[in-house]
Order: structure tokens, then C-alpha cells, then sequence
């Protein structure tokens, strides 16, 4: 099922077919570096596939969907929105991952600039974040190109983060 559409981008709930492509992402070292868990094997993207297929199973609006390059209909990565509780407030945060022949392109920022769109006018959500690892330069300007701020460092189970965040208060100007 299509989520959403941007300029070149279309995303949509993963479907069994798309595992190769999304096990070559996620067995990826450089790709999975700033991931506490690392590099996942095939059968834990088969899992992370079948967890997120029809949305998140607590939030079906929710999960992480197949990114295709809209003209090609190519799988290029994986994105979405995941709920989470942080220091005991529920969030939701943008998650982006595209495949290295796609970086430079601008792909995750128009992917993360859609969601974060479908977000507050599709989901009336009020406040989205992302959880960075500070060395992902990249992430960070992703993060700072769709209109988040830096909040505060952080340290959960998986590590340490840092919480960059956008209200919808401030959305209409990035």
C-alpha cells in the first residue's frame, strides 16, 4: 500500500519482494556504522520486513516502508516514522536510510521533508524528532535541511543519541 509520494520518491509498506534489496542495505557495514546493533543478517531482515509490512504493529499509521525511486519504481532504501518513549514522553521519530548509490542527491532530505509533511497534515502529529548518532554528520544535516534543532544528548538501552526535534508550530516555514 502507497504512504506517500514526493517529487522523485514514492513510499509504501514493504512486501515479501522486497527483502534482497533490504537485507543488502541492512548487511551494509558502512551503511548500518552509526546503528548500536550494527549489521543485521538476512534473517533479521526478513523479521524487520515482516514487522513493519502492513505499519507498526502498535501504531499502524506508523513503520518503516519500502523508499522507491518514482521513476524506476527501484528499491533506493527505507523510511518512515517510529514511536518511541523517551525520558517517559511518547515520540515519534523521522527514520531515513538510502542506499550509497543514492547519497548526494538529496534523496533523504526529500524523503525526510515528505514525511515529515504526511506527519503533521496527514497525522495531525504535533512534534516529530530523529535519534542521531554524533558522528552521522550526514544525518545531522538532514535533520537541520527539513527544519529540526538540536534538543539534547541522550542515552537509552541502545546507546548514546543525540535528539534533534521540529513542532508543528514551526513546520510551515522550513
Amino acid at each position: 500500500m502507497m504512504i506517500l509520494k514526493t517529487e522523485r520518491l514514492v513510499m509504501r509498506h514493504f512486501e515479501p519482494g522486497d527483502l534482497e534489496a533490504l537485507a543488502a542495505l541492512y548487511r551494509d557495514p558502512e551503511l548500518r556504522q552509526y546503528f548500536p546493533e550494527g549489521t543485521l543478517t538476512h534473517e533479521e531482515s526478513w523479521e524487520e520486513l515482516e514487522w513493519h509490512r502492513h505499519g507498526h504493529p502498535q501504531h499502524p499509521d506508523l513503520g518503516l516502508w519500502a523508499t522507491l525511486e518514482k521513476e524506476s519504481g527501484q528499491f533506493i532504501g527505507r523510511c518512515g516514522l517510529l514511536p518511541w518513549i523517551i525520558d517517559g514522553q511518547d515520540e515519534v521519530e523521522i527514520a531515513y536510510l538510502i542506499a550509497k548509490p543514492f547519497w548526494g542527491q538529496g534523496l533523504g532530505t526529500e524523503a525526510a521533508r515528505g514525511i515529515r509533511d504526511y506527519a503533521f497534515e496527514h497525522l495531525g502529529l504535533t512534534r516529530l524528532i530523529c535519534l542521531i548518532d554524533e558522528r552521522n554528520r550526514a544525518s545531522i544535516r538532514v535533520a537541520e535541511k527539513i527544519g529540526m534543532t538540536f534538543e539534547k544528548s541522550g542515552r537509552d538501552e541502545l546507546g548514546p543519541f543525540q535528539l534533534y526535534s521540529i513542532n508543528r508550530s514551526k513546520w510551515k516555514g522550513s
